[in-house]
């Protein structure tokens, strides 16, 4: 049983990551719209490179949140959503040059589905903390995956085939070929694909999970509630 001090101090570290999240992907929505809107020409990944790639990372505590029973989630689900993404952030985008991935299609979707996601996400989480959470709110939490997700994977997709297209044309890259005096070989270009291929199992069983929390959440009128 954890003591009334150990609860305070968890609840309070709760509260300042998730509040810290929010301020982190309100920033990187702020620049992915500062590069739209912008009259000249600049690089999306070069100006939202290093918040992504810290917000992203640390999310990756959130594991051993649901792995410790800090917070309720499944630290299955949760390893698979959290680690798709760290794969895209460092084992593609980091790991390619820039004008493969981070200059495809799929880095834009893939922003603006992980900014706005998060951003509803972390702040529901904060509020929930405190125990005030509006209405509109948890809708919003339960019902814009609905498009913003399939965004999201579109843009993780075709960032990783975007790699896939850099690993073909430099098979040396991020790869450990036969023979050498280990007789171990790993192929950058054969993780790329495998992982592009779990995508198939497991974001279907993401994203119905999901529909299912929204039943359970909202209920079935849950249109009616919010107009």
């Amino acid at each position: 049983m954890p003591s009334k001090k150990s609860s305070s101090i968890a609840l309070l570290y709760l509260k300042t990551y998730n509040l810290i999240q929010v301020f982190g992907w309100c920033y990187i929505l702020y620049i992915f719209l500062q590069h739209y809107s912008s009259t000249q020409e600049t690089n999306l990944w070069y100006n939202a490179k290093w918040p992504v790639v810290f917000f992203q990372h640390a999310a990756l505590l959130e594991v051993i949140h649901a792995a410790t029973g800090l917070v309720k989630s499944n630290p299955i689900l949760t390893t698979f959503q959290i680690l798709s993404r760290v794969m895209v952030v460092s084992g593609v985008l980091l790991a390619t040059p820039v004008n493969y991935a981070a200059s495809s299609l799929g880095l834009h979707l893939a922003l603006l589905a992980w900014s706005i996601t998060e951003i509803i996400r972390y702040l529901y989480y904060f509020l929930n903390l405190i125990g005030f959470v509006p209405y509109l709110l948890t809708w919003l939490r339960y019902t814009l995956f609905i498009g913003l997700y399939p965004i999201g994977i579109t843009g993780e997709l075709l960032c990783i085939y975007s790699a896939t297209q850099y690993a073909k044309s430099h098979p040396e890259a991020w790869s450990y070929v036969l023979p050498n005096s280990f007789n171990f070989t790993f192929s950058y270009y054969l993780i790329l694909i495998v992982t592009m291929l779990t995508y198939i199992p497991v974001f279907p069983h993401l994203y119905f999970h999901m529909f299912a929390q929204r039943r359970k959440i909202l209920g079935g009128d849950s249109l009616k509630k919010v107009k």
